[in-house]
């Protein structure tokens, strides 16, 4: 015969513990921060945008078109590539310009994404264009590997699929 169980004591309430927060970025377009809550067990994810969709077109602008004069092409090529990319027409494209607007204002007021944007492939900044899920991100991607391939040389009917 066993000697009766004594109850247990109750379970005390888990000390909080201190806030601390994780960046991830799993390479699939999941961009968040993880945010404790006073239990460790209930983690709530608050999103945060990637720097470069706030990053003004301006800024990047002189970068594409300096990568692509450095390889002998010219500023007008590189707005063909923009503006074929976007549906933009050179004077809209200044407007963006001189506004000052961001990269995620700026694909989101474009008139057209070009339906053979989805032929764009390969790899950038460390990335499949193909396999980026965020839309805006795949966006921006695909316009770094078009300005890249024509600082490679490829030709304007190849960089723009005809």
């Amino acid at each position: 015969l066993e000697p009766p169980r004594q109850p247990e004591p109750p379970l005390q309430p888990l000390e909080p513990e201190p806030p601390r927060a994780e960046t991830r970025n799993s390479g699939s377009g999941e961009w968040g921060r993880v945010s404790p809550t006073p239990y460790s067990h209930q983690l709530i994810t608050v999103m945060e945008k990637p720097r470069i969709f706030t990053t003004a077109f301006a800024n990047v602008y002189p970068l594409y078109i300096q990568k692509a004069e450095k390889k002998g092409r010219s500023k007008e090529e590189v707005d063909a590539v923009i503006c074929w990319l976007t549906g933009y027409t050179v004077e809209t494209l200044q407007r963006h310009i001189n506004e000052n607007n961001d990269l995620e204002t700026f694909f989101a007021q474009a008139p057209c994404i070009n339906p053979n944007a989805s032929k764009i492939t390969g790899v950038i900044c460390g990335y499949r264009v193909e396999e980026i899920t965020d839309p805006l991100m795949q966006q921006i991607r695909c316009l770094d590997k078009l300005i890249d391939e024509l600082a490679r040389g490829k030709s304007m009917e190849k960089i723009l699929r005809k």
